[in-house]
């Protein structure tokens, strides 16, 4: 197996942590510990604990729109590729127990002078966002102000089952997002 280096430690680590134990609840002691680094290590590739944090919701934006390509990739139209990501959304949700959407949970804990994480959460947002409009105006049906509407309803309706779900623990919540979708997009 291929030993990481530091930088990739360190990202690897924070990550982790972010995603389990929360952005607040982590501090750069236990990032520096649990990763097995200096303390100049870690500041020589980042300023700051806000600056691991951008980063780690980049890499995980890199991943999801990947993933959203890669699930809707063989589907013939608009409404088979937008149910396939309610259906990746159960899978993945399923294997991380139930800990719901990194960039809401970050998003929620964040203290108010963390603009710059709350750049990155908006980014990859508006990114989702514009993945779901393009996609429904691929179907001729709709006009773009309709694909528009369409994929902000979505959107809301993803968002929605995240958090639902990560709530109940349970993945009822995005069985019935995906329900409401297949009939928007009917």
């Amino acid at each position: 197996m291929k030993t990481l280096d530091v930088r990739e430690r360190i990202i690897e680590t924070a990550s982790r942590l972010f995603y389990i134990n929360g952005y607040t609840q982590t501090g750069i002691n236990q990032i520096i510990e649990e990763a097995n680094v200096a303390k100049t290590s870690l500041y020589y590739y980042f300023k700051s604990k806000e600056d691991i944090a951008v980063l780690y919701l980049q890499q995980k934006h890199i991943l999801w729109m990947s993933k959203l390509a890669y699930c809707s990739i063989d589907k013939k139209n608009a409404k088979e590729k937008i149910l396939e990501v309610f259906k990746y959304m159960d899978t993945w949700s399923t294997e991380v127990a139930y800990r719901g959407c990194s960039w809401q949970n970050i998003f929620t804990e964040l203290p108010m002078n963390h603009n710059k994480i709350r750049e990155q959460v908006l980014l990859s947002k508006n990114q989702m966002r514009k993945w779901l409009c393009d996609t429904i105006k691929e179907d001729e049906q709709y006009s773009n102000k309709e694909a528009h509407e369409l994929g902000d309803q979505i959107l809301v309706l993803m968002e929605g089952a995240y958090i639902s779900s990560q709530i109940q623990k349970k993945a009822w919540p995005i069985k019935a997002a995906k329900e409401v979708c297949a009939n928007l997009l009917s």
